[in-house]
């Protein structure tokens, strides 16, 4: 489409989750969503369907892989796979790399990141995180505050070698520091948690989300659901945990035993804390071992653990949207939508197979 061109999305525009707020067109110009006909429009081009807000993955990493840094040729590969599955919103939840240059790329999915994974050191994933002690935890936050676009991502638990199994990376006075310091440069946070034991700690520290979340146990989901603190459960990311426990079963079998357990409870996990009122939000961990492009899936897997279709889809579209405080199809907003030849309301399997794809008023896919 040229500069000039109006687009027109007919069917049923899905503005919000219910049926009033359900449209039957709407009109592009100049990028942006109109509600209203555009007088004298030429070169108009129609797509007809069930139109969505763009996708949001809150859990992706762009410029990740399985070694660490990639070139930007990847990472340009890795953001085209997202944007063709419909994901046109992410949260960047920790890369080495500078993905900068994508924001000036009008034909890429827009990024918010978290700047780089802070991590205790000897561990992470190798080549992936600044690797400190609590002692300079506060101003490494602070770093990755001014370096990010709101958000800092912390690496809350991983396996001690020395015990065996998972453990918490960081003590409750340095976590409640740098969350506060987070906080004054306005900046929410995250931590990847897997186990149960760093959970209460972090969350009483005024963490905002919890990645992964699979620890959450049965005693801590008032507090999760008392202060809001969101959880991005990761379902497609949690379902290799069987492998994982394998292979390091010989060397670690406290952790592998500890791993599987995790993985068998983990759609009860999400359903409990869906069902005790918190916020639950689609991410696939894609860029770490994962493929990217797994945001039906990752909604899929939701529905598999007991959140109402709804629910799930919004926790992709228009809920997502909300908590990470950007547009949907409001009037005025960029035009970001995925178009699916049916409702994806009443199956959310519709959501593999985008019919269209705009992203700034442009059909991309």
């Amino acid at each position: 489409m040229s500069d000039q061109a109006v687009l027109h999305v007919k069917g049923r525009v899905l503005v919000g989750p219910d049926d009033d707020s359900v449209r039957d067109e709407l009109w592009v110009v100049g990028g942006r969503i109109s509600y209203e006909r555009p007088a004298g429009a030429r070169d108009v081009r129609t797509v007809e369907g069930w139109a969505l807000p763009g996708l949001v993955d809150a859990h992706c990493h762009v410029g990740l892989d399985a070694h660490g840094p990639v070139p930007d040729d990847v990472s340009e590969k890795q953001a085209l796979t997202d944007r063709e599955a419909g994901t046109l919103l992410i949260r960047d939840a920790g890369s080495p790399s500078d993905t900068r240059w994508i924001d000036d790329r009008e034909d890429l999915p827009k990024i918010i990141r978290a700047g780089r994974h802070i991590a205790r050191t000897r561990r992470y994933i190798r080549n992936y995180a600044h690797e400190i002690e609590p002692a300079d935890l506060v101003a490494y936050v602070a770093r990755e505050a001014r370096r990010g676009d709101g958000w800092v991502k912390l690496v809350g638990d991983w396996i001690d070698r020395d015990l065996g199994d998972l453990s918490a990376c960081w003590p409750r006075e340095a976590a409640e520091a740098a969350i506060a310091e987070a906080h004054r440069l306005g900046a929410r946070v995250t931590a990847h948690c897997f186990a149960e034991d760093s959970l209460r700690d972090l969350v009483e520290a005024g963490i905002d989300c919890i990645e992964h979340a699979t620890g959450l146990t049965e005693d801590l989901i008032p507090l999760f659901a008392e202060r809001g603190v969101a959880i991005v459960p990761t379902l497609v990311n949690i379902a290799t945990f069987p492998t994982l426990a394998a292979g390091g079963e010989a060397r670690f079998p406290r952790w592998s035993a500890h791993m599987r357990r995790l993985h068998e409870r983990r759609y009860d996990t999400v359903r409990a804390a869906h069902d005790a009122g918190i916020p639950v939000y689609v991410g696939t961990d894609a860029g770490g071992s994962l493929p990217h492009g797994l945001v039906a899936g990752e909604v899929a897997e939701l529905v598999k653990a007991g959140i109402p279709p709804l629910r799930a889809l919004s926790a992709t579209a228009w809920g997502a949207r909300s908590w990470l405080g950007r547009p949907g199809l409001d009037e005025g907003a960029p035009a970001d939508l995925v178009v699916y030849e049916e409702d994806p309301r009443a199956d959310v399997r519709v959501l593999a197979g985008p019919r269209r794809v705009v992203l700034n008023g442009r059909i991309v896919g």
